[in-house]
């Protein structure tokens, strides 16, 4: 048997590793130096900053996992040197927030009465991510671009613009890691400068780092600009957040746009199968088997879909409605905040949710999308 370390807000690590392991769960904000001695896996979430002075006392230390795409909160090249292997999840969450940002986007249509076919989408960052957003403007037919100059020189697929073009677009939707170096850094990439830069109109969306947009700025850009929408889920200083910003943005959320029990639990699954591979062992755990079934699993079509069918669709999976009004009810301390991500509700994907369409070309648009979809 081994022992584990887990954050206490990671799913299924019990069954996952449970049947080789010793498992002692703590908050992943409350991890010490001290907990981790005879420890031989660390499991954590980006909260938890994996370095030298947390593993000083480290005396057994085989593996550190983080179920999260990013790695800024890991000292890779500390875990590196001490012979320490590590791993993240990335991608276990994009489809969790691709469809975070394809609820908001319904909901902000329906308010401002405007088709989203008709608007252009900026998608910055293609990583996982973006490229799930891809799909899903694909699927209604959203005119959309990629700026992410990384990948753009690897000769990839797709349409990548300046970010010039960026600041023209009439939303932009931010998909990119935290970086302070190098050509391209990402570090408060809106700032008031270039927020002025932006249609008055526009609506700007971060899900991917806090710090990659000035709060303070923003918060600015929005007072001075009534008609500009901002959709925040990540926040500068969490999980102490800009009171004044959560009074004007539109859409507040706290840091859960890839919280969907699929996207938690694909990480923990990650990281059990890099384990297995580590240690030899067989991957004898599935992903499917540890989902269960939802109150409301399936629905019936008796027309061809439209795009009201689709947005009633969405809300019944997710309406991001819920998690604004939870941020601003109680999420305004730090311990709110960090409460709300710990007893965060369960949240399904759409493939949670089969739909039985008419036609096939409905069943396609659905499956696009991300709903399990059969034709009747």
């Amino acid at each position: 048997m081994i022992n584990v370390l887990a954050d206490e807000n990671m799913p299924y690590v019990t069954e996952l590793f449970g049947d080789f392991s010793n498992i002692v769960f703590k908050g992943g904000r409350d991890i010490t130096a001290q907990d981790l001695v005879n420890v031989d896996v660390l499991l954590v979430r980006s909260i938890t900053q994996v370095n030298e002075a947390l593993l000083s006392q480290a005396n057994k230390l085989k593996f550190v996992g983080s179920a999260t795409i990013g790695t800024d909160h890991i000292d890779k090249t500390f875990l590196n040197n001490e012979g320490i292997e590590w791993s993240s999840a990335p991608g276990c969450n994009a489809i969790a927030v691709a469809q975070y940002v394809l609820s908001a986007l319904i909901n902000i249509s329906v308010g401002q009465q405007f088709e989203l076919k008709d608007k252009t989408v900026a998608i910055v960052g293609a990583g996982n991510i973006g490229k799930q957003l891809s799909r899903v403007c694909n699927a209604l037919s959203i005119n959309h671009f990629f700026c992410d100059p990384f990948v753009q020189a690897t000769g990839a697929d797709g349409d990548y613009r300046s970010m010039d073009e960026v600041l023209e677009a009439d939303i932009i939707s931010l998909h990119v890691p935290i970086t302070t170096t190098g050509e391209h850094p990402t570090y408060e990439l809106f700032d008031a400068a270039r927020l002025a830069q932006l249609k008055t109109d526009a609506i700007l969306i971060n899900s991917c780092r806090g710090d990659v947009v000035n709060n303070d700025a923003l918060k600015e850009h929005i007072e001075n600009n009534p008609k500009f929408t901002a959709v925040i889920d990540v926040w500068q200083h969490e999980p102490v957040i800009n009171h004044d910003l959560l009074r004007v943005v539109q859409i507040a959320t706290p840091h859960i746009a890839g919280y969907s029990l699929e996207g938690k639990a694909r990480g923990t699954f990650m990281l059990y199968q890099k384990w297995c591979q580590l240690s030899n062992q067989v991957v004898e755990k599935s992903l499917d088997s540890l989902m269960p079934l939802t109150n409301v699993n399936s629905v019936t079509l008796q027309t061809d879909i439209n795009l009201n069918d689709i947005k009633q669709l969405v809300r019944i999976c997710y309406d991001i409605r819920d998690d604004d009004d939870l941020i601003r009810h109680f999420g305004k301390s730090a311990k709110g905040f960090d409460n709300l991500r710990k007893q965060y509700k369960v949240r399904r994907e759409l493939s949670a949710l089969t739909v039985n369409a008419r036609s096939d070309k409905d069943v396609a648009l659905l499956a696009e999308l991300g709903f399990s979809s059969f034709k009747v």
